[in-house]
């Protein structure tokens, strides 16, 4: 896109009044963010129905300008680039129909789904009633220059549903490991425990007791009697051995008790905990592994206009294919397959293999949320191009720093593949690079010429990271970025593969599916993890804890640094409310509602923990405003405009669209690769005004419900 470097001087007074208005108009177009209506028929997708598609501005008291939603062509970094249709009607006179092309910077809060264009470039316009090519580029220039500083707040979610319009734009998948975990079954209440490898033992100085300290979970050992405790919500457990022969106790030391209450970090208990009227199960796993929890015996229910089944009471996602008769279960955005469900042999199942009756799963049915981890779906589409979309801070270079404590002296060992090393005695993911040691501390890059420091924000991201295979702990740092810099700020940015969200086979999924060996030295640094904690996703809510997870089961622990159990920002609570004793299946989806208060909890903006030096997008306020000089009005929003420059409008009976531009008012209609393009244009306004619909309804309703519980363990040393 080329910028205009002049002005036309044989503009005439008409079109200066023109230029005048549209440096109003286009801020109007992107200061509408959730208010904004985006269904043809005139439907305000929004509680404010002032700002709704189209608008309506009087230029000059004379001429009337109607702006039409914006459609995406490019979408690479941080730069979004795309056209839109605007008409202008001057009294007495027939309209004159348009389009602009812009080219703007994104910057985005991904938890509060809000995206703003830091700069706006307005790169050409096209009037096909406006013979004089200079006269366009003389608006083009002018647009330019009065909305360069402007700051200007979109809508997420109507942005990723016109991110479908985009060609080229790759979603690769990632080459992870799918082989099936150890999956459990039980249909009676039952607590998978996590231990990370063969347990290691350390001893409190203060009490003189030994704990489990590989592990969120409270696990202690009584040095007098040499009895180990578990302690979970109300229950405490008590065994010889730590993996097996665990039994409900209601005699525990006093010792052993108040060492739990002093290191109990949790803030309250959730609908799993409050429903056990008796203690559940305890199963203590050291390798990969998954529960299956089923409420007493198996109850299918059938997928309305399918041959599938899916188990209701349970909070796994387990599907029935009548056809072939088996079970399909939904982990970690993966699905696996067995005949049975009690002693089944789980394979992996790619996703383009799943029975064709999954693509018929009906969006209003039970199982909903599963369509997401389907390829092809409208779900999965959205799911696939959220991974596009980077969370993004700018970063102060003069205040920003980071503090790097090894365990010992600084360890490191070779990337495979590449010529990079990796820190494996510290919290914080240090490489080395070309010499150069790196620190990418939640989302940020720093440098340094020693492991120890000092550290200063990094202007440029090294491109051998692109080489980290998903086998190394620090694969993750590969989805981190440097947009640019200036002497003051660096313009910084991660996807969702930064907090271990990727893509395979058409689908986002958790975790590469490979266990990394965590250091134990004096303290003992986790890595990121896949399996043992029933990780979910919903397009709404995003991943999130399933059964048994939860306040007053995981949480517990020291950690230096307060780090959490997960590694380096791994996923946090977000569990999912609804399930209990005497099952109630009722809405599937309202009790999925519950986990938004943990939304997009691997996307979750990490910028936020830090304390200094990030200047981040959800504190950015609006510069200008100017919403006042718009009104809505009763027209549909039915104006495209072509990858040409001409104007189509589209019939909302028919769905036929036809050629506006220059005046023409006949029934001519575009060339069959250009009414494809406007069809896609329609069908991807018709679905951001879904998910962003979608989105408000769930994220209200988790607000209403008080929120979902968090986990996500505390300080372990």
């Amino acid at each position: 896109m080329t910028s205009p470097t002049h002005f036309n001087p044989l503009i005439t007074d008409r079109m200066a009044q023109i230029i005048k208005s549209f440096s109003l108009l286009i801020f109007l177009l992107f200061s509408l963010t959730s208010s904004a209506q985006e269904a043809d028929q005139g439907d305000t997708a929004g509680d404010d129905k002032a700002f709704s598609w189209p608008l309506e501005f009087e230029a000059a008291g004379e001429s009337v300008v109607t702006l039409y939603q914006p459609q995406l062509e490019s979408f690479k970094d941080n730069i979004l680039e795309g056209r839109m249709a605007i008409t202008i009607k001057q009294k007495e006179k027939d309209l004159l129909f348009g389009a602009v092309w812009f080219e703007a910077t994104m910057s985005t809060d991904i938890e509060n789904r809000t995206a703003y264009l830091d700069r706006i470039h307005i790169g050409k316009t096209h009037f096909p009633d406006i013979v004089d090519e200079d006269k366009n580029i003389m608006i083009a220039a002018t647009l330019s220059t009065e909305i360069e500083s402007w700051n200007i707040e979109m809508s997420l979610d109507r942005i990723l549903a016109s991110l479908a319009e985009v060609e080229g734009l790759k979603h690769l998948s990632d080459n992870i490991n799918n082989d099936a975990p150890k999956i459990y079954f039980r249909n009676s209440p039952a607590i998978l425990l996590m231990i990370d490898g063969d347990p290691i033992t350390k001893t409190d100085e203060k009490s003189k007791l030994e704990y489990i300290v590989n592990t969120p979970f409270f696990i202690v050992k009584d040095s007098k009697s040499d009895d180990y405790y578990i302690n979970g919500g109300p229950f405490w457990y008590t065994s010889r051995e730590i993996m097996t022969g665990w039994e409900e106790t209601k005699k525990v030391p006093s010792q052993v008790k108040k060492f739990a209450e002093s290191q109990n970090t949790s803030e309250g208990s959730d609908s799993v905990a409050n429903s056990y009227s008796e203690a559940p199960e305890l199963i203590v796993e050291t390798k990969a592994a998954e529960l299956i929890l089923v409420d007493g015996e198996i109850d299918y229910k059938p997928i309305e206009g399918t041959g599938l089944l899916y188990v209701a009471n349970t909070e796994s996602d387990i599907i029935m294919d009548i056809n072939s008769q088996k079970h399909y279960l939904l982990l970690a955005g993966r699905w696996y397959s067995s005949r049975s469900l009690e002693d089944g042999d789980w394979k992996f199942a790619e996703p383009d293999e799943l029975p064709e009756d999954f693509q018929n799963i009906p969006a209003e049915s039970e199982m909903e949320s599963i369509r997401a981890s389907i390829p092809g779906t409208p779900e999965a589409q959205t799911a696939l191009l959220e991974q596009s979309i980077p969370q993004t801070a700018t970063i102060d270079r003069k205040t920003a720093t980071v503090e790097v404590t090894f365990d010992g002296d600084p360890q490191f060992e070779k990337i495979e593949g590449t010529t990079m090393s990796y820190a494996v005695n510290t919290e914080k993911t240090v490489v080395i690079i070309d010499n150069v040691f790196y620190c990418i501390d939640n989302g940020v890059w720093f440098e340094a010429s020693d492991a120890t420091g000092p550290w200063e924000v990094s202007t440029e991201r090294p491109g051998e990271v692109d080489d980290i295979p998903p086998e190394s702990p620090v694969y993750n740092i590969k989805y981190t970025y440097i947009y640019e810099s200036t002497p003051e700020v660096v313009h910084v940015g991660y996807l969702p593969g930064y907090t271990h969200s990727y893509v395979y086979g058409g689908v986002v999924v958790y975790g590469t599916g490979y266990h990394y060996r965590p250091w134990y030295g004096h303290y003992y640094y986790p890595r990121p993890v896949t399996w043992g904690y029933g990780v979910h996703y919903s397009p709404y809510g995003g991943w999130g804890f399933s059964v048994g997870i939860s306040f007053g089961w995981i949480g517990w622990g020291f950690h230096p640094y307060g780090m959490g159990y997960w590694g380096h920002r791994g996923y946090y609570g977000g569990y999912r409310h609804g399930y209990r004793r005497g099952y109630h299946h009722g809405a599937r989806a309202g009790y999925r509602a519950g986990y938004n208060a943990g939304r997009r909890n691997s996307n979750r903006n990490v910028y936020n923990n830090r304390n200094s030096g990030v200047r981040n997008t959800s504190n950015r306020a609006r510069t200008n405003n100017v919403n006042n000089k718009a009104r809505s009005t009763n027209k549909s929003n039915n104006m495209y405009a072509g990858r040409g420059g001409n104007v189509y409008q589209r019939n909302n009976s028919s769905g036929n669209f036809q050629n506006k531009s220059n005046n023409r008012q006949s029934q001519s209609r575009p060339s069959q690769s250009q009414n494809q393009q406007l069809n896609r244009s329609h069908q991807t306004r018709s679905q951001g005004t879904q998910n962003y619909n979608r989105s408000s309804q769930h994220r209200s309703s988790g607000a209403r419900a008080g929120g979902a519980s968090r986990g996500g363990g505390g300080r372990r040393r």
